[in-house]
């Protein structure tokens, strides 16, 4: 067949492979590239170039054909996507349609996909927190999911070198729970918000609000002009890809650093059936790959393969990557492959009004909020649920319209700028339970488009996500009436598991091959020359969002892979 890369056995053979051009996958070509070698990035929807495929990056509202409303026959075909907040007709074309992705809800899971170079990257939250020894002993504390073989200290320094190189703004806030990081300036809080936090700060000792901790270019340092990223400009309109990269994608940063050194072949419209194992050299030589166009399949070869396909695609590649010597997936002696799956519960939502400093608004808009760390279970178990949680805040004024106006009424009032109260809001982010029943598994009879056979999922809530968002309910209420807040309600949002895209787990890290996958490596304990560090690594969830965890073991695993190589343990 003809491809983009050639036919012959030297073109499609490289020293590494990465399956994934995400968050991850643009970390592990940028660092392979670095270590010299060759490095082919497979990823199976299109090619997105920065600024030169973000086609709505710079339209007015007026310029969008719906305003930016789903049309009805898009929200239709499309029902699991369009629950997503960022699914919107400016974004949409950042995410894969329904059908693009047959997959069977056992239980009800929305499962979305980023679908082109840079995957979901392009269309992410951008919010990123470190993690803390409190969260990486979690699971030895209470005994849920196995012991992770790392702790801060081995992702520290790891933390501190992606930090620099993306961007994040924040404060140092010195809070045991939340480790500070290498920092651009912060965002400032409103008057509202810098009330509230003194008002927390005096009333509880283990509470804290702090400036969010995000993944946008306050002032850029020299290494972001090298980037050829320029400072965020608080558009609000991130999810249509940045023309000034001011904010974290692999399109605007990793993936164009990889390629200038001359070592990364990226080829898109690559749908990765499986991995290849080899019984005699015992170890995986390459994958198979289905041309997206075509619909042939041809083999590549390398060293070492990184899978950063996203979380449930990578346990997919593995259950379906069978052979002899590993009949039930790639690596699955223990049988744990695509169990303990987890994510995070967004389903609390909190609103509010204040109608105190009337005499004050906001300044301007900004691409962040504030963040509360979490504070139940943290030094001991206090509550009668697992684990915790953590919560944005924000608050904000804006000009009272009334929705009976119309015409030149309306522009009357809106001239008069007659603002009122401040909104104030919080939104719930739960750390969710890996259990063996959580589970993804292949089907045995149907297939998706490409006779990849679909991913059966069966992961839900359970009795501890709802004491959960019943305690974030009582405590937030609490917390808002101390402070003077009036009609405060409770939301349960009811969305699904998997709506996030906070997704984790199957191919676990661990210290024992027996209840484990990986290894403090990230390498297959049964096949090491095989490295995950997407999602699917992660031994439990945390309460942070996972992004900047899945980037900094991403970058130690790809060091540490590319160090091994050239000393021939690989």
């Amino acid at each position: 067949m003809a491809n983009l890369i050639g036919d012959s056995l030297d073109t499609r053979t490289f020293d590494a492979i990465v399956i994934g051009s995400g968050i991850s996958g643009g970390w592990a070509a940028k660092e392979l590239t670095k270590n010299g070698l060759r490095t082919l990035v497979l990823e199976r929807g299109r090619d997105v170039k920065h600024i030169v495929d973000y086609p709505t990056m710079l339209l007015n509202p007026w310029e969008v054909e719906h305003r930016g409303q789903l049309p009805l026959k898009v929200r239709q075909e499309n029902p699991i996507s369009s629950r997503n907040y960022a699914f919107r007709e400016d974004t949409m074309h950042f995410f894969a349609k329904d059908s693009d992705q047959a997959y069977i809800q056992e239980k009800p899971f929305d499962w979305l996909h980023g679908y082109q170079v840079g995957g979901r990257s392009l269309t992410w939250g951008r919010q990123t927190q470190r993690w803390s020894d409190f969260d990486f002993d979690g699971p030895a504390r209470d005994g849920y999911a196995v012991d992770w073989p790392i702790r801060y200290k081995d992702l520290a320094p790891w933390y501190s070198y992606v930090e620099r190189f993306v961007g994040i703004t924040g404060n140092r806030d010195g809070l045991a729970t939340l480790p500070d990081g290498e920092f651009l300036p912060p965002h400032e809080m409103s008057c509202v918000e810098s009330y509230f936090q003194k008002q927390i700060r005096n009333r509880y000792a283990d509470r804290h609000v702090i400036m969010g901790r995000a993944a946008h270019l306050t002032q850029p340092a020299a290494i972001h002009n090298q980037q050829g990223r320029a400072q965020c400009q608080n558009r609000l309109l991130c999810e249509r890809g940045c023309p000034y990269g001011g904010y974290y994608s692999s399109n605007a940063s990793t993936l164009p650093w990889a390629a200038k050194t001359g070592k990364l072949t990226l080829r898109p419209y690559s749908v990765v059936h499986s991995l290849i194992y080899d019984e005699t050299k015992k170890r995986v030589t390459g994958v198979r790959v289905i041309d997206a166009h075509s619909r042939e399949m041809t083999e590549y070869f390398a060293r070492i393969v990184f899978l950063n396909a996203s979380a449930l695609n990578t346990n997919l590649l593995l259950l379906n990557s069978m052979s002899h010597r590993f009949p039930n997936g790639l690596g699955n002696d223990n049988g744990l492959l695509g169990k303990f799956i987890a994510f995070h519960s967004y389903r609390g939502r909190m609103a509010a009004e204040y109608d105190g400093l009337l005499e004050s608004t906001t300044r301007s808009q900004r691409p962040n909020s504030c963040y509360i760390p979490r504070f139940r279970n943290v030094l001991k178990q206090e509550t009668d649920f697992l684990r915790g949680y953590a919560s944005t805040f924000s608050a904000s004024r804006s000009v009272l319209q009334n929705p009976d106006m119309i015409g030149a009424s309306l522009k009357e009032k809106l001239l008069e700028r007659q603002l009122g109260p401040w909104q104030i809001g919080s939104s719930m982010m739960a750390e969710t339970i890996p259990k063996e029943t959580s589970t993804v598994r292949l089907d045995k009879t149907q297939t998706d488009a490409w006779g990849i056979p679909q991913l059966r999922i069966s992961v839900a809530y359970d009795e501890n996500d709802e004491k959960i968002l019943k305690d974030f309910f009582e405590q937030f209420t609490e917390m808002y009436s101390q402070c003077g807040f009036t009609n405060i309600r409770t939301i349960d949002t009811q969305r699904r598991p998997g709506s996030e895209n906070h997704e984790m787990g199957g191919v676990r890290m661990g210290k024992d091959p027996k209840t484990s996958l990986l290894n403090r490596w990230n390498q297959l304990h049964n096949c090491p020359n095989v490295f995950v560090t997407d999602g699917a690594c992660m031994t439990s969830t945390s309460t942070q969002n996972p992004s900047l965890t899945y980037m900094a073991l991403t970058a130690r695993a790809a060091d540490y892979a590319a160090k091994q190589l050239k000393a021939g343990q690989l």
